[in-house]
């Protein structure tokens, strides 16, 4: 497809005589409303009436909005334009997002006999996707061929991507997509005069619009397979002496079953890394033990490779210091900022911390007792229970932080630490003693550790959901399909947050238990 063809209008098409309906679906920041303004200065300047509107939503991310073009020609006398678009009603949609497209869709705006949907294929998660405790991530895969089956012609690639590299936003590369698209009757140099008519920012918004113009002439806009990054095992340094310790666990990590290898050695780093390498020696221990009483394929060694350094490496005050101390924190913000030499960044930590995080780092005993003193604990929440914010950019706030994350010596002496353990070593038990009894319950036993993450109100929350399935699985544990209600079991729970899909399936259990 050269150029010339791409920007020539449909001859005959009866629209071009009439109103162009064009909709936008963008989410917060991405420029909509310059897009939108662009377009309609790109029709008036070539002898079109415009008329634009938006309406700003909140529910997804930081708000999508809808904004809504039409467009006719001068000579056609005085039309009456529409203020929102309707299903079945739509020329040209644009979407700055993929699930925005699937919203499009959805709402009918996207059909076959006329519609052109011109779409990004990046994600930014919506709020709905985030807060979900499991994978919430919408397929997109589905969206995409939704839209080949929806539209009547689409045009696709990540304009975010190509929109960044150049030094914009993506509203700049959807610009370039339209132009290309040959939907609107109007040239190539139309649509670059709109953008040098904005002014600043006019040269990388021209880049933008460039690279998002030759991705649909060329047809280069191929959907990215959105797989999820495998994360290697990082590389191990330090002095002498550790080293030589650190040695000596991968001997042992050598030693067990070939199958769980692989999740035995990234679970080691992570549990040494949380702790020191005693630590670790004592998450291989645990890990020989089960791996004695297990037998080929040593599917339950794995899946205990996995959850158990999980369980070893918990969330708590200290750990969420440190990770805000580490080396290269502060870099890969700025990358994420895009952060130049003349800019000057700063970082603020947005801490709410609980009597419960406060209490569990005193003694194990004399937390206990705090503990179970509401009168001591109403007070201490009521001293402490604030939003904090400390700027780790600056030296005071760093050093607190640093220091607070420097306490993994005392760790091991702390209420959290003990009632970690006892958890651990509860839920190890349980699921040992159904291995000779149901090989593939005591598999899906070590399993419902994944609801257990986080700290403060999401640790207990998960708390909650792990006790709740592992009584719904109490009721199926003599079944012969016991493992396959336990895998629903877990499934509902990391479905919302507030688990009433895991109501549902315990109600459902109930109801034949």
């Amino acid at each position: 497809m050269t150029i010339q063809k791409a920007l020539a209008p449909v001859k005959g098409d009866p629209r071009l005589d009439g109103v162009i309906k064009l909709a936008i679906l963008a989410v917060g920041g991405q420029g909509g409303g310059v897009l939108t303004s662009w377009i309609e200065d790109v029709a008036r300047a070539n002898g079109y009436l415009a008329q634009a509107t938006s309406v700003a939503g909140v529910s997804q991310r930081t708000g999508a909005t809808v904004y809504y073009i039409e467009m006719a020609p001068a000579t056609s006398g005085q039309p009456v334009f529409s203020l929102m678009p309707a299903a079945g009603d739509v020329d040209v949609m644009i979407a700055a997002e993929l699930m925005e497209a699937g919203r499009a869709i959805l709402r009918g705006f996207v059909t076959p006999d006329r519609t052109t949907l011109i779409a990004s294929t990046h994600r930014m998660l919506a709020v709905s996707e985030k807060i979900a405790p499991g994978d919430g991530i919408a397929n997109a895969e589905e969206v995409l061929a939704a839209a080949d089956v929806a539209a009547r012609a689409v045009l696709k690639a990540d304009f975010d991507a190509l929109a960044v590299k150049a030094g914009s936003v993506i509203s700049a590369s959807l610009l370039g997509a339209l132009a290309a698209s040959g939907t609107l009757p109007f040239p190539r140099a139309a649509f670059e005069a709109a953008i040098r008519a904005g002014g600043r920012g006019a040269e990388a918004s021209l880049h933008a619009f460039a690279a998002g113009f030759e991705a649909v002439v060329s047809g280069a806009a191929p959907a990215p397979k959105l797989e999820k990054p495998t994360q290697p095992v990082p590389s191990v340094q330090g002095p002498a002496r550790l080293l030589g310790e650190w040695q000596q666990l991968m001997a042992r990590v050598a030693a067990l079953p070939e199958p769980a290898r692989a999740l035995a050695e990234a679970g080691l780093v992570k549990v040494v890394g949380f702790q020191d390498p005693a630590y670790g020696a004592a998450y291989l221990t645990r890990l020989e033990a089960l791996a004695r009483a297990d037998h080929a394929p040593f599917v339950f060694t794995t899946q205990a490779a996995k959850y158990l350094a999980n369980a070893m490496a918990y969330d708590d005050i200290i750990r969420v210091a440190d990770a805000k101390t580490r080396a290269g924190r502060s870099g890969r913000i700025a990358a994420e900022m895009g952060k130049r030499e003349t800019h000057l960044m700063q970082v603020t930590e947005f801490l709410h911390p609980r009597a419960e995080e406060l209490v569990s780092l005193l003694p194990a005993k004399m937390g206990a007792r705090w503990a179970a003193n509401p009168a001591r604990m109403a007070t201490v929440d009521r001293w402490f229970n604030k939003g904090r914010r400390i700027r780790s950019d600056r030296l005071t706030g760093f050093l607190t932080l640093y220091l607070l994350g420097g306490l993994t010596w005392w760790r091991p002496r702390t209420l959290r630490h003990a009632r970690e353990m006892a958890h651990l070593q509860a839920w190890l038990d349980r699921a040992l003693a159904m291995l000779p009894k149901n090989y593939d319950l005591a598999v899906e036993i070590l399993r419902t550790r994944r609801l257990v993450k986080g700290y403060s109100d999401t640790h207990a929350r998960g708390l909650s959901k792990f006790d709740r399935v592992n009584a719904g699985i109490d009721l199926v544990v003599d079944r012969a399909d016991a493992a396959d209600w336990a895998r629903r079991l877990i499934e509902a729970a990391l479905k919302d947050e507030d688990g009433r899909a895991l109501d549902g399936a315990i109600a459902t259990i109930r109801s034949f238990a």
